[in-house]
Order: C-alpha cells, then sequence, then structure tokens
C-alpha cells in the first residue's frame, strides 16, 4: 500500500518513520504537554514503542488504524501527530485524536487535523459516526471539538485515570449526515 500524505491548509500529514521518535520525544516532555497524559508518555522508551506502534498499523490488511505525522509548514519539522482508528474492519464508527507540541497550541492547527479526520473517515473510511475523547480540564481540546461540528455525547466521572487520580472525561461526536449537511454551501 503506498504510504497516505495529506495536506491541510497549512500543515502536511505522512506516515510515520523510525526516525520520528526523538521529535515525538521532545513534545511528550514538555511540561504543558504532559498536564493531559500520563508521566510514563515522557519516557524514551514509550515514545520509541508509540512510535513503533504507528508504523505497525501502517501494514494491517484491512486497515482499521491511521496514526499521521504533523508537519510544521515552514521547516516541515515534526510538531505533532493526529490519527483516526476503526475498532475492526466492519466497525461503522471510528475515534479520532490529535496532539500538537505545546509551541503550536493556540494557532488553528488542531482544528485544521481535525477537520481532516473527520473528513477522512467519513469519506475514505465511510463510517457513519466518528467520536473524540478528551479531559474535562482540557478545555482548548473540547473547543477544537465543538469548533469542527461534534456534540458532546458523554461525560464520564472518573473515567480516566493518570497522575495517582482519577479525571472526569468527556465523549464527543458526529454522524455522517450531521457533517454531510456542514460540508454543504449555504443556499
Amino acid at each position: 500500500m503506498t504510504p497516505l500524505h495529506f495536506r491541510t491548509e497549512r500543515l502536511q500529514l505522512r506516515e510515520f518513520t523510525a526516525q520520528d521518535w526523538p521529535a515525538v520525544l521532545t513534545y511528550h516532555q514538555d511540561p504543558r504537554y504532559l498536564r493531559f497524559y500520563p508521566e510514563e508518555q515522557g519516557s524514551e522508551a514509550e515514545v520509541r514503542a508509540l512510535v513503533e506502534r504507528f508504523i505497525e498499523w501502517q501494514h494491517e490488511r484491512p486497515r482499521c488504524r491511521f496514526q499521521w505525522a504533523v508537519l510544521h509548514p515552514a521547516d516541515e519539522g515534526l510538531i505533532g501527530n493526529c490519527g483516526i482508528r476503526k475498532p475492526s474492519p466492519e466497525a461503522r464508527e471510528a475515534e479520532i485524536g490529535f496532539e500538537l507540541c505545546p509551541v503550536h497550541w493556540g494557532l488553528g492547527y488542531a482544528t485544521e487535523l481535525a477537520r481532516m479526520l473527520l473528513r477522512f473517515g467519513f469519506e475514505q473510511l465511510g463510517v457513519d459516526q466518528i467520536t473524540a475523547r478528551c479531559l474535562v480540564e482540557n478545555t482548548a481540546s473540547a473547543h477544537v471539538l465543538e469548533k469542527v461540528g461534534m456534540v458532546q455525547i458523554r461525560r464520564i466521572p472518573d473515567g480516566e485515570w493518570m497522575r495517582g487520580r482519577t479525571w472526569d472525561a468527556l465523549t464527543y461526536g458526529i454522524t455522517a449526515p450531521t457533517w454531510r449537511a456542514a460540508q454543504a454551501p449555504p443556499a
């Protein structure tokens, strides 16, 4: 299968390679990033294993999990990643996720990525519904999900365990008909 490459308005996305782990490690060790993730995500071993998992997904047949390296528009350096996953080939729903180096927060990149993921899920994978999760405290991610048309469908009290305590989580979702209606030009 030919590697999948995409462009958003300002970003480039490509399949992960084994050489990407140092760039991922850089933002995984940033205290601002770690605020919303377990501590072990900042270790070299965890990051290497994560990147290896993303590369393994490229060989699935049929493919259900896609994770792309996000490249900065100016220097093409890796600044984050995003992905979409179906639980099985016949599944009619998928989950999206995205993460960026904190230096690139607040620039609208996450919104571009979320829009691309929705388009890929509905147009290429043909799913009927797409969901995403975030911690309640991660208001910026919740805002991105709402901005691309997703609505909160569930609040999960104590839904995540990390850093020695439970955290409330939110699940957002959007259906294919709702997404398509939002893509139509105004009458």
